[in-house]
């Protein structure tokens, strides 16, 4: 968020008196005077003061939805320096995805700076429902679909209950895929155990929040009523 923008928002002054105040280098960033206009700071994160006071703006939740691009890490940063979730995303909060989304997987990723919610939709006893689109090679029988939900063994123990629906198959199968974990690369695991590897993989829905027509690489703020829906019925099957 620019300085003066924050100043403003936080009531110190309107956005043109906060400017005077900035060029009269009455305003301090993390304890060094700043006049340069458009300056700008991470609330949060960055200390402000005005006349020796610090400056504080209460930090709003935020809640995000992105549909993530394949190669595409599910992280603050790398350090292989690999486009990361945030460099698509551009708003005056800091925030940071809730949970996991591997880097060859597309799809629906949430972000917040709400702690409470990132746990309430990750924590396994919440069984918050992912759902995936999966391009499978071969075609699904029954006795893998009931596989699915039975619960499969991988990495020593089994899965819950999940949901395989197929809806469109030939030399491959297009697959509807809902699980209520978020293991390590947990779909393409059971796909595996069940002789049929993943192709391409996107997820689609995370609990009522649906990917739609969300364009690949765009991002967009939840509606309040998605969000409240979300933390009221954790559990969605």
């Amino acid at each position: 968020m620019r300085l003066q923008k924050y100043l403003a928002h936080c009531g110190v002054a309107s956005r043109r008196k906060s400017e005077k105040l900035i060029e009269e280098g009455l305003v301090t960033v993390n304890g060094k005077v700043i006049k340069e206009m458009g300056y700008i700071v991470t609330v949060g994160v960055d200390q402000v003061a005005c006349n020796g006071e610090a400056v504080t703006l209460e930090e709003q939740s935020i809640y995000i939805m992105l549909n993530k691009p394949e190669g595409v890490i599910t992280s603050s940063d790398d350090q292989f320096n690999r486009k990361t979730v945030l460099d698509f995303v551009s708003t005056d909060y800091r925030v940071y995805p809730v949970g996991r989304l591997d880097y060859d997987t597309s799809g629906l990723i949430l972000l917040t700076n709400d702690g409470e919610f990132a746990n309430l939709m990750t924590h396994p006893k919440y069984k918050v429902s992912k759902t995936y689109h999966a391009l499978v090679k071969g075609v699904p029988k029954e006795e893998g679909i009931k596989a699915f939900e039975k619960g499969i063994l991988i990495d020593g123990s089994y899965t819950q209950p999940a949901s395989l629906k197929i809806l469109n198959c030939n030399d491959n199968s297009l697959l509807e895929i809902t699980i209520t974990e978020g293991r390590n690369r947990q779909v393409r695991k059971m796909c595996d155990a069940i002789s049929h590897p993943i192709v391409k993989l996107k997820r689609v829905a995370i609990g009522n929040i649906v990917l739609g027509t969300l364009q690949e690489g765009d991002w967009r703020y939840l509606k309040e009523e998605e969000s409240e829906a979300l933390k009221s019925k954790p559990t969605c099957k």
